[in-house]
Parts: structure tokens; sequence; C-alpha cells
């Protein structure tokens, strides 16, 4: 998906770092692995022949200058973040919904395969649906107007995608409220995604964006791993043996339901009430709304 951004449009690597494991679970889940690892291979080579012969990138009128060694450059970037409070906040931000997003996909496979007779159909379906949905929303990113605020839309977006789709799953017991929850939960993460890249680009100087980019994919992207494993630690050894000893009918087994899956959904409803309160607390920090008043 694109935005509009000092007269040119960017391509959101975001998005499209979203729906390739999406449509790999997806893949894998109605035809097998095999179908995944063709499938990467033939979009491994359509890229390489678009790259090698179609992309012509421009040369540069005057060569810029030595910036140094590796260890300067990535210290004037760290540099740069410490001074951009703004910036740095908003890393921190989309760090933490990392987190999140990282112990939901930790947890899913565990509930989906384990309900509904523990089907792979079930879990690739859900994930289609999740994968299409985002493409829907990277075109409507692409056709939307330049929004009159964009920390409003990049706040708004996770919180609404936060206010549904955990939940959906917590309480959910059939595919079909699955789906629906993926949807409300990944139709505006394109045009969050597509309004943070628009952002950073308009704050950070155009010589400064390779070295910032680079700190800034360090510090956002560390929590997914930590993230998959604690989410796979909480519903392993601490939810599904806390449903597991609920043998008598209570107001857990009637939100959650019971056996494998239970626990789960517990931590689905964990990460949606945390998801709000972060989406919360980044909103109403003043050093993100500092960036609109830079472009304004």
């Amino acid at each position: 998906c694109y935005q509009k951004v000092g007269g040119l449009r960017y391509c959101s690597n975001s998005v499209i770092n979203i729906v390739k494991p999406m449509l790999a679970s997806a893949i894998m889940g109605m035809l097998g692995i095999r179908f995944v690892f063709a499938f990467d291979l033939v979009t491994f080579v359509v890229a390489f022949l678009a790259l090698a012969f179609l992309i012509r990138v421009p040369k540069e009128k005057e060569a810029r200058k030595n910036t140094g060694s590796l260890l300067a450059t990535a210290k004037s970037g760290v540099t740069y973040l410490k001074q951009q409070r703004g910036i740095f906040d908003l890393i921190l931000f989309l760090a933490a919904i990392n987190f999140i997003a990282s112990c939901h996909n930790a947890a899913f496979p565990a509930m989906a395969l384990s309900r509904n007779g523990g089907s792979q159909t079930v879990y690739g379906v859900v994930n289609t649906v999740i994968g299409v949905t985002t493409l829907l929303g990277g075109i409507v990113a692409s056709l939307a107007k330049k929004p009159k605020s964009r920390v409003r839309v990049i706040c708004n977006c996770l919180l609404f995608s936060m206010s549904f789709d955990n939940f959906f799953l917590a309480f959910g017991k059939k595919p079909a409220i699955w789906c629906i929850g993926g949807f409300l939960g990944w139709i505006f993460i394109p045009m969050m995604s597509t309004n943070l890249d628009a952002l950073l680009r308009l704050n950070i100087p155009e010589e400064m964006q390779g070295r910032v980019y680079a700190v800034r994919n360090s510090f956002q992207f560390f929590t997914i791993p930590i993230g998959m494993l604690l989410g796979g630690f909480l519903v392993d050894k601490v939810f599904e043996p806390f449903m597991a000893l609920q043998h008598k009918p209570g107001i857990l087994t009637w939100l959650y339901g019971t056996g494998k899956g239970s626990g789960a959904a517990i931590l689905f409803s964990v990460l949606g009430i945390t998801g709000i309160t972060v989406c919360l607390c980044f909103r109403k920090d003043k050093h993100l709304w500092c960036l609109e008043q830079k472009n304004s």
C-alpha cells in the first residue's frame, strides 16, 4: 500500500511483512508445507527477476561524503533518537505493540489447533481471512487522503485493533467468530503502518534515515522473539495448567470454555486489556503530538 509523502509514493514494507506470514500459515493449513516452499520459491524468482531487470536505481548527482565507521554511524543514529523524543517514543510504542502481537501469534495456533477437532483447515481459513483483510486494508490506505493528524490515525487504528481481535478470540468458540475478530483486528493495520512510515520519513532528515532506521528496527522488532517465547510459555506452563484445574463449572469455564485451548483464550483477554492500556498511555504522550506540530 502507498501513502503520498512529499510528492512521492512509498511502498509500506510493514504491510508486506504482515501479509507474508499470514499467507504462509493459510497455505500450510490448507495445502501443506510443500506448497509453502513452492510458493516461496516462485515469489523469490519473481522478485529476483524484477529487481535484476526491471528496477533502475538512479545515480546521485553528487557522491555523499564518507560518514565514518560502522560504529560511528550507529552511534549517530542512537544520538539522534535521544534528541528526538517524539520519534523515540513512537518506536517504543510500536515495540510494545509488536510484543503483544507476537504473544498473540504464539497463542493462536495453540487454541485453533486444540478446538474444533484440531483442524489445520480452520487455522488456515482464519489466517486467509486475516491476509485478505490486510490486503484490502492496504488498498483502502492507498486510496485514502492525507489525514489531518497522522499520530491520531496511528493511535486510533491500534486501539481499534486491540479492542476487538483478542477479545473475539478469547470469548468466541467458533471459527466464524475468529474470522470476524481477525477482520476487525487487521483491517486498519495497513492504514496505521502507512502513516507510521510517512511520519518517520517526514520527521527524519534524508541523510539520517538510513542509520536511524537501522536503530529503529533494533528497538522496534527485538520484542517479537521475546513475545513469541513468553506467549508460548504462558500458554503451556501457566494458563493451560490453570484451566485444567477448573473441574467445576464457574465464571472462567463459562467465559473461556474447558479443555485444551481455554488457557490460550485467557491469554487473549490479558493481551487485549494490555494492548488497550498501552494505546491509551501512548495516546497521551505529549512527545508524539509534537511530531504533528513540526509538519503543520
